[in-house]
């Protein structure tokens, strides 16, 4: 509206105090309830010059979830004339803080070393960060080690963000067994109605590519070959890592870039008659022809 309705003045004032339009001339609230979309600066001291608008994200990698405050640093206390004060404060901030709050920050220190040793990425530190929180509130941890369940949590976002660790690399990291890590990720699991898809042998091909120095070419292969075993039926009731290794054993072998039994197995983890087994089963069914890999194959069937 460029002009009052009632005088018909076309000198409108705009106050984005109170979000009206008023006529200068005759006062007439021309409009009113108007939304401000300017950004929206709060300074909350008048030295700051930086425009803030809001504090850090909300995140579950910190026990209070960012939203708590803690009594100085220690970085505070060359500042301060009055240290005893300063610490005497903060052990009774500590003493007041619930069970649940320092089970927090003893288990999420720990999630960032094993984050760091594992460099994960934020997503999967985030999730497991959210998931060992739901079991604390839920009372799992209750007599079961706090490293167990972190690692177990670790697992379960590692395999919700389709990533390629595998349980041996959380084992070597957390320093727990392979079993115990088993039996805590599958109890979370049950007790939070979490559902996992089964692990996808693509996410290990890069890993174990990249560990065996075989060409993108070869890569390549082995997807295609991933591919055509589940349109073939083949990967049903088969290990995810044992397909990988077999199709990139395959792979190889096809594209002249032969890499051991041996090798292969221990980059994947997987036993060599294992990888001997899915290679000939693999290249039976799906009909491949070459000649290093007709050589191979009656090398292994003899």
């Amino acid at each position: 509206m460029k002009k009052c309705p009632e005088c018909g003045d076309v000198h409108l004032v705009h106050n984005k105090d109170k979000g009206e339009v008023v006529c200068k001339s005759c006062g007439l609230v021309v409009e009113e309830k108007l939304v401000d979309f300017s950004p929206e600066w709060t300074e909350h001291d008048e030295n700051d010059q930086s425009k803030r608008r809001a504090g850090a994200p909300l995140t579950y990698t910190q026990h209070d979830h960012g939203l708590g405050t803690e009594i100085g640093s220690s970085s505070d206390i060359y500042k301060l004339t009055n240290k005893d004060k300063f610490f005497r404060l903060r052990k009774w901030q500590r003493r007041v803080s619930t069970a649940i709050e320092r089970n927090l920050q003893l288990a999420l220190s720990e999630l960032k070393r094993i984050s760091s040793m594992l460099s994960l990425p934020s997503s999967i530190e985030e999730e497991s960060a959210r998931i060992y929180t739901l079991a604390v509130q839920q009372g799992l941890v209750k007599g079961r080690g706090l490293e167990q369940i972190v690692a177990g949590a670790v697992y379960i976002a590692s395999r919700i963000n389709e990533s390629s660790l595998t349980m041996d690399d959380i084992c070597r990291a957390a320093g727990i067994d392979k079993k115990i890590l088993g039996k805590n990720y599958r109890f979370v699991m049950r007790k939070l109605d979490i559902r996992l898809m089964p692990a996808d042998p693509t996410s290990y091909v890069h890993k174990f590519a990249s560990r065996l120095d075989l060409s993108p070419v070869t890569q390549t292969k082995a997807l295609k070959l991933i591919d055509n075993i589940k349109k073939s039926g083949l990967n049903s009731g088969k290990s995810p890592k044992a397909i990988a290794a077999g199709a990139l054993y395959l792979a190889a072998i096809m594209n002249g870039e032969k890499r051991t039994q041996e090798k292969v197995a221990m980059v994947s983890n997987v036993t060599e008659v294992t990888i001997r087994n899915r290679y000939k089963e693999f290249s039976k069914k799906l009909g491949l022809k070459n000649k290093y890999l007709a050589r191979e194959l009656r090398k292994a069937i003899a």
